[in-house]
C-alpha cells in the first residue's frame, strides 16, 4: 500500500487520530470459509473480553518496548500499551498516531512532529515533547537503534515547546516518517530500566497483569485516539501454531493471530470459525552472509543459490499454496516495486557452472540454521536443502532454539532463515537491513552502488529522479544482495464468528485491535 510524495511530506495535516481509526479499522480485506467475515456489520457493541492467541517462546520474552521483539505475543502486548509516533495506514504507508502531523525542512533533513492533543499516559500524566525526546534517545541507544532511527544521532533529537519534537538527520531523508512506525514507543521521561515492565503507556489498553508471556490488558478510557469498545484483551502465548489453532477450535481463545496455512486448511470447513487471509503478508527469506570469509561472499555463489531454488514448489509445499512466488527483492507490496525485472527461474545448469567458476567447495556440508518461530519456516529450510542437493550443494538443516538463534546466529550466521512479519516498502527494508549502516544488516552486505542509490531515493522529492534511483536500487538487490526471497506467505488469522471489525492491514497492522468489538 503506497504513499504519494505529497502525502509523505505533508502527512497528517488536518487528519487526526480519530480520522485515522475511522479510515483503517474497517472489515477484513479477504476471507474464506462459511462464517462471517469479521466486518463491522451492525452497531458496535461495547464490553466483553477478546481472548487472543499469539506465537512466542518463553526464552525470548521481552518487556522492553525498545528491545528486540522476537515474540509476536510480546509485540502485540507492547503495541496495545505503548503508542508509536506513526503507524501503518490503510490508504498510505504511514498514518498518524501519537504524532498527528509532521513536516520537513526544505532540505529534507529536519523533521518536526506534533504530539496529539489530549494525549496522556495511563496514569493521567500529559505526554510532552520531552517524554518523546527522552524515549527516542533511549531507543537510539539500543543495539539496533541506528537501524530504527537511521541517520539520527541522539544529540540531534530535541523538543520545541511542549508539543513538538524536532529530529535532524545527518542527510536528506524524505522517507523518515515511515521509519517511525513499529518501534518508536513512547515512555515517560526518566523511566528506570527496572521500572519498564510496569511503566504506563499511552495506548488504547493498559497492562493489568503479565505472567509467563501471558497478559491481561484493560481498556484505557483516557485514550486520545477514539472509542475503544472492548473491556479487555487477554493474550495467551503459544509456542506452536498448531497448539494455538487447536485452542481456537476448542473455544479457549477467540482469535489466533498468524496461525498459518495448515491451520487454515483444518478450519476451512468450520462454520463457526472465520479464516481471515492477508495476501503477501510475510517475507521468509534465506540469508547468505556476504562478508569476507563467508562461503557465500562471492556473488556468483549467491546467484547460484538463487537459481537452485524451485520457488513454485516452495510456495505449494511449504505454504500449502497460501502465498506467492517472490523475486529476491524485499518489499513486494510497494506500488513502485519493479515488476519489469524478469522473474528468476530455476536453472540448475547455470547454477552448477557459477559454482564451478567461483571455486565453491562442493565436498563440504554447509549448515542452514533455522527456527520454528513461525509456521513453515523450518519446513522451508528442509525443502531448500533437498532442492540444493540437485545442484551438488550439501546442506544440513540445523534447528536452533529461538533465544539462541536471535542471540548467536541472527546477523552473524553464514546461512540461515529469517522472517519479516510485514510486507512494507522497498525503502523500508533497504534502510533496515541492506544499506551499509543498517543496524539489522542481516547479510553483512556493503555495496557502494546500493548505498548511493538508496541515498538518492530518500534524498529527493522529485518523482522522476526518485523512480529512476529506486529501480536501480532494486536491480542491485536482485543481482547482488545476500537475500534469497523465494516467496511471500499469506497472513492467516482464525477467529470466532462473534469477533467483529478485525484490522485489515497486513504485517504489524494486525496488532491494531482497538477497533474490534464482539457481537
Amino acid at each position: 500500500m503506497g504513499v504519494t510524495r505529497r502525502q509523505l511530506l505533508w502527512a497528517g495535516t488536518g487528519f487526526g487520530a480519530a480520522g485515522f481509526l475511522a479510515a483503517c479499522s474497517g472489515g477484513q480485506a479477504d476471507s474464506e470459509g462459511a462464517a462471517a467475515t469479521g466486518a463491522a456489520t451492525g452497531k458496535p457493541r461495547s464490553g466483553g473480553t477478546l481472548r487472543v492467541g499469539a506465537l512466542g517462546r518463553a526464552s525470548a520474552i521481552t518487556r522492553d518496548p525498545h528491545g528486540t521483539q522476537a515474540n509476536e505475543s510480546d509485540y502485540l502486548i507492547l503495541a496495545l500499551v505503548f503508542d508509536t509516533l506513526t503507524v501503518p495506514g490503510a490508504t498510505t504507508n504511514t498514518a498518524p498516531r501519537l504524532a498527528t502531523s509532521w513536516k520537513p525542512s526544505t532540505d529534507l533533513r529536519t523533521w518536526k512532529f506534533k504530539i496529539a492533543d489530549g494525549a496522556v499516559f495511563h496514569d493521567g500524566t500529559p505526554v510532552t515533547a520531552e517524554d518523546v525526546v527522552w524515549s527516542l534517545k533511549r531507543l537510539r541507544g539500543t543495539p539496533s537503534g541506528a537501524a530504527r532511527l537511521p541517520g539520527i544521532q541522539a544529540k540531534n533529537i530535541s523538543a520545541e515547546g511542549t508539543d513538538t519534537v524536532v529530529l535532524v538527520s545527518d542527510y536528506a531523508n524524505a522517507e523518515f516518517p515511515l521509519l517511525t512506525r513499529f518501534t518508536s514507543f513512547v515512555l515517560k521521561k526518566d523511566t528506570k530500566d527496572s521500572e519498564i515492565a510496569k511503566a504506563p503507556g499511552t495506548g488504547p489498553f493498559a497492562l493489568d497483569w503479565f505472567r509467563g508471556g501471558n497478559a491481561r490488558l484493560v481498556r484505557n478510557d483516557k485514550w486520545y485516539g477514539g472509542t475503544v469498545h472492548l473491556d479487555a484483551i487477554e493474550v495467551t502465548m503459544f509456542e506452536t501454531p498448531q497448539a494455538m489453532a487447536n485452542a481456537l477450535l476448542a473455544g479457549q481463545i477467540d482469535l489466533a493471530s498468524n496461525a498459518g496455512a495448515l491451520a487454515a486448511r483444518t478450519a476451512a470447513s468450520r462454520k463457526d470459525v472465520q479464516v481471515l487471509r492477508r495476501p503477501d503478508d510475510m517475507a521468509m527469506p534465506i540469508v547468505m552472509r556476504t562478508a569476507k570469509g563467508s562461503p557465500f561472499a562471492d556473488r556468483r555463489v549467491r546467484e547460484a543459490m538463487r537459481l537452485t531454488v524451485d520457488r513454485k514448489a516452495m510456495v505449494e509445499q511449504v505454504l500449502s499454496g497460501y502465498g506467492t512466488v517472490a523475486n529476491d527483492i524485499l518489499g513486494t507490496g510497494d506500488p513502485d516495486y519493479a515488476k519489469d525485472i524478469p522473474q528468476r527461474e530455476r536453472d540448475l545448469t547455470k547454477a552448477r557452472q557459477l559454482l564451478k567458476d567461483a571455486g565453491f567447495d562442493l565436498s563440504r556440508t554447509y549448515e542452514l540454521v533455522t527456527t520454528e518461530d513461525i509456521s513453515g519456516l523450518a519446513d522451508s529450510a528442509t525443502l531448500f536443502a533437498n532442492q540444493a542437493r540437485e545442484a551438488g550443494i550439501r546442506i544440513k538443516v540445523v534447528k536452533q532454539e529461538s533465544g539462541a538463534f536471535w542471540e548467536k546466529t541472527w546477523k552473524t550466521g553464514d546461512l540461515y532463515t529469517t522472517y519479516w512479519g510485514t510486507n512494507d516498502s522497498v525503502i523500508f527494508f533497504a534502510s533496515k537491513t541492506m544499506v551499509g549502516e543498517a543496524g539489522q544488516n542481516e547479510a553483512g552486505w556493503h555495496d557502494t552502488g546500493f548505498d548511493a542509490a538508496y541515498r538518492q531515493v530518500i534524498g529527493t522529492a522529485d518523482e522522476s529522479r526518485r523512480a529512476t534511483a529506486l529501480k536501480e536500487l532494486q536491480r542491485i538487490e536482485y543481482d547482488r544482495s545476500g537475500y534469497l526471497l523465494w516467496g511471500m506467505a499469506d497472513g492467516i488469522d482464525l477467529a470466532a464468528a462473534k469477533v467483529r471489525n478485525l484490522p485489515r492491514l497486513a504485517g504489524y497492522g494486525r496488532v491494531q485491535l482497538e477497533g474490534v468489538w464482539l457481537s
